[in-house]
């Protein structure tokens, strides 16, 4: 099974500068959570901005590039890179963009964190077709001192 897992602003955002430009602590527990254990796929740009690989998980890196990544198995495709998994296991998509773009078509479900202010950056979730996809839970938060806006927990499932 295929999760991309994304932090996504009202315009779609969910970089800029090769970071993220937010800081929601409770994303971040969140991501963490449903990660552990599990395998981890993303870009190389994600990769470096990451510094290191994700603890406790198997990460996996997707680049054009010849890689050696440190903690880390490198690989050419997404294809290549879910090949590496067993057909019954779930693997995360993390990003970035570029990823996002390719693994949406193939990808069974969606658990979307929807930051409900525009950012200014310079990468986007891909637009996706909401009519393909069914809202199956969304937790919605007032936001607080450390981070003022609202935000939901929002889990999409492809409709079959």
């Amino acid at each position: 099974m295929i999760t991309l897992v994304a932090a996504v602003a009202e315009n779609g955002v969910i970089g800029a500068g090769n970071r993220m430009p937010w800081y929601l602590k409770e994303d971040l527990q969140r991501f963490r959570a449903l990660t552990l254990g599990h395998g981890v796929v993303m870009g190389r740009k994600t990769w470096e901005s990451l510094g290191g690989p994700l603890p406790g998980r198997r990460n996996v890196v997707v680049s054009r590039q010849e890689l050696r990544p440190e903690g880390a198995e490198a690989v050419r495709s997404l294809e290549a890179a879910v090949a590496l998994f067993p057909p019954d296991e779930e693997l995360f998509v993390i990003g970035g963009a570029q990823l996002f773009r390719q693994a949406l078509p193939l990808a069974d479900r969606m658990l979307l964190t929807r930051i409900r202010r525009p950012y200014p950056g310079d990468a986007y979730f891909p637009e996706w077709d909401e009519a393909a996809w069914r809202l199956t839970a969304s937790e919605a938060r007032a936001g607080g001192p450390d981070f003022p806006w609202p935000y939901a927990f929002q889990t999409w499932e492809r409709k079959k």
